[in-house]
């Protein structure tokens, strides 16, 4: 399956968002079928780039519908409505269906075939974002590269090296409550900074916050 060719307008991003919808390159590896889930639009100033569905997710089609939505509309002090306003915020998980559970407990990671194939044409198509969310290690690792640290943890921690296009953060999972138990920071020091850049953002400034170079 060759990607498509990035378009340039909310016409032929709506037919790519189609394409991505339709996807099952991976379908013999979904125990649960396919079922991508993202959205989005050209003139949207938020990117937020997660792991992949869930099971709840997945029975709901609308991404973050979960407990951990729940949480990161916490962290971003934002309501669903608003939340879910395609045109201010794109959703673009890097596995774009739910990979099933593992037997020990907690998802699989996301399918590799499908960030390569998708996510370039959508990021070029998503012309208007001016920052981009990346929630846990997976996200990391393909938008930052060389750039990230050894560790998820310092990858957050140096945040501000990655402004003003990117901001790195946990995965809002219930699993990784101690991890915020055990860095207090991120909550005292972060969570402001995310919610300011985000609101800056998101009302037509280019996202630097209280904390920016």
């Amino acid at each position: 399956m060759t990607p498509p060719t990035p378009p340039a307008t909310s016409d032929a991003l709506a037919r790519l968002f189609a394409e991505a919808r339709a996807c099952t390159r991976c379908a013999d590896a979904l125990p649960h079928g396919c079922r991508p889930v993202l959205r989005g639009s050209t003139t949207a100033r938020l990117l937020i780039v997660g792991q992949a569905p869930g099971a709840r997710v997945h029975a709901s089609g609308i991404p973050w519908n979960d407990p951990s939505g729940d949480r990161l509309r916490a962290w971003l002090a934002m309501e669903r409505t608003a939340f879910y306003d395609e045109s201010r915020i794109a959703i673009v998980p890097m596995g774009l269906c739910y990979p099933g559970t593992a037997a020990k407990g907690g998802d699989f990671p996301p399918r590799p075939e499908c960030a390569p194939l998708w996510h370039p044409p959508l990021r070029a198509a998503l012309t208007g974002v001016r920052l981009t969310l990346l929630v846990g290690g997976y996200a990391q690792a393909r938008y930052l590269g060389a750039r990230r640290k050894a560790t998820m943890t310092d990858t957050v921690a140096a945040w501000r090296e990655y402004e003003p296009d990117f901001l790195p953060l946990p995965h809002p999972s219930w699993r990784n409550s101690g991890w915020l138990a055990r860095n207090p920071w991120f909550d005292r020091d972060l969570v402001p900074e995310l919610r300011a850049r985000v609101t800056a953002v998101l009302d037509g400034g280019e996202g630097k916050g209280r904390g920016g170079a």
